[in-house]
């Protein structure tokens, strides 16, 4: 790096400490317009609750709360995959291990397994791990964000069931239960989803290139963090700016496969892999000085990728949001189960 580029990546690395504390896949205020404009992307006909002000608000915050969880310094919390595994994929790292990304099992503890046994025996191809600074023991795997999504996409589908059933036979209690249930799996399925728009939450080159590095991108270990919000922010990049791009939500045509794979995770995986495509292309933009703190007002193609990567988070987010509404049946064990009640009780009338 020349005197130029270290003299403005530091006056960037200033700008980086005040707008983030860690990084993450962008800053919370990236992460609420992501949920911001997907709920705007849903169809008249979706649950109208989602939409009321207070709900509207809550999915909002709940944008953030995956990384607040990872602020508690406690091990097993930060190993755990909603603390911080769950967060990212890189694929590079599945190829290394022997593993096809588009045939990688939906299984997540099948391929724990698997990639466990591809990393033991390729294991020239990654970096030797360094036992004082992985107290948390999460350097061992590639991440885990779509069995993230694929599982909450399940959770998804479930709430709006149940609710559907409390709608039909429960109690007022039970459906303003269920209602708070599906916004909070709305909320946190999200900021998995908005990860993975982020283009360095799918590489390994995920704080600076590592490893060969013929065409001279940066190295800059703060570089994670400039691309999470730093930029976003100082080019003014807002919820206004975005909205009128948004494209309204289309049901994912969720396809049997025939290895059997969650039809999900497929979709997940395809659009891990569409994003990752965008790494060279976003170090090619900072090697070039699109992305530099002084040009962010002005830089149109810093911007346009910018935006480009918050609306491909917040499509795919109300695509997974509508197609699990659209798919949840009927909750047939707790309707059976409330139709007993609904018996006994009219039993128990004089």
């Amino acid at each position: 790096m020349n005197l130029r580029n270290f003299s403005g990546r530091m006056w960037i690395g200033v700008i980086c400490v005040s707008a983030t504390v860690a990084a993450h896949a962008w800053d919370y205020e990236g992460h609420r317009m992501v949920h911001q404009l997907a709920l705007k992307a849903l169809p008249a006909d979706f649950p109208a609750f989602v939409h009321e002000p207070a709900n509207a608000e809550r999915v909002a915050f709940l944008a953030g709360e995956p990384d607040r969880w990872r602020n508690v310094n406690d091990g097993p919390l930060k190993q755990s995959g909603g603390s911080w595994s769950d967060h990212f994929c890189d694929v590079e790292y599945l190829s290394f291990a022997g593993i096809d990304p588009e045939k990688v099992t939906s299984f997540r503890y099948d391929f724990i397994v698997q990639f466990s046994a591809g990393r033991a025996a390729n294991e020239k191809k990654f970096p030797v791990i360094d036992p004082a600074k992985n107290l948390d023991h999460t350097a061992e795997w590639p991440g885990f964000a779509p069995w993230a999504i694929t599982e909450y996409y399940g959770k998804l589908k479930s709430g709006f069931a149940y609710l559907k059933t409390f709608e039909e036979l429960g109690t007022p209690e039970e459906i303003a239960n269920a209602k708070a249930n599906v916004l909070y799996i709305m909320g946190i399925i999200g900021h998995y989803v908005g990860d993975l728009a982020q283009p360095l939450h799918t590489t390994y080159h995920h704080n600076g290139w590592v490893g060969d590095n013929p065409h001279g991108y940066t190295t800059w270990n703060r570089f994670h963090s400039w691309i999470d919000g730093g930029f976003v922010a100082a080019a003014g990049i807002n919820l206004d700016l975005l909205s009128p791009h948004v494209k309204p939500a289309r049901a994912i045509a969720l396809k049997t496969q025939p290895d059997a794979r969650d039809p999900m995770f497929v979709s997940v995986m395809s659009y891990l892999i569409e994003q990752n495509k965008f790494v060279e292309p976003l170090y090619a933009l900072d090697k070039k000085g699109a992305l530099r703190a002084e040009v962010a007002k002005t830089s149109v193609e810093g911007q346009e990728f910018m935006k480009a990567r918050l609306l491909a988070g917040s499509d795919m987010l109300a695509n997974v949001w509508l197609t699990a509404w659209k798919n949840a049946g009927p909750d047939t064990y707790l309707r059976t189960q409330l139709l007993k009640r609904q018996a006994a009780a009219l039993e128990q009338k004089p």
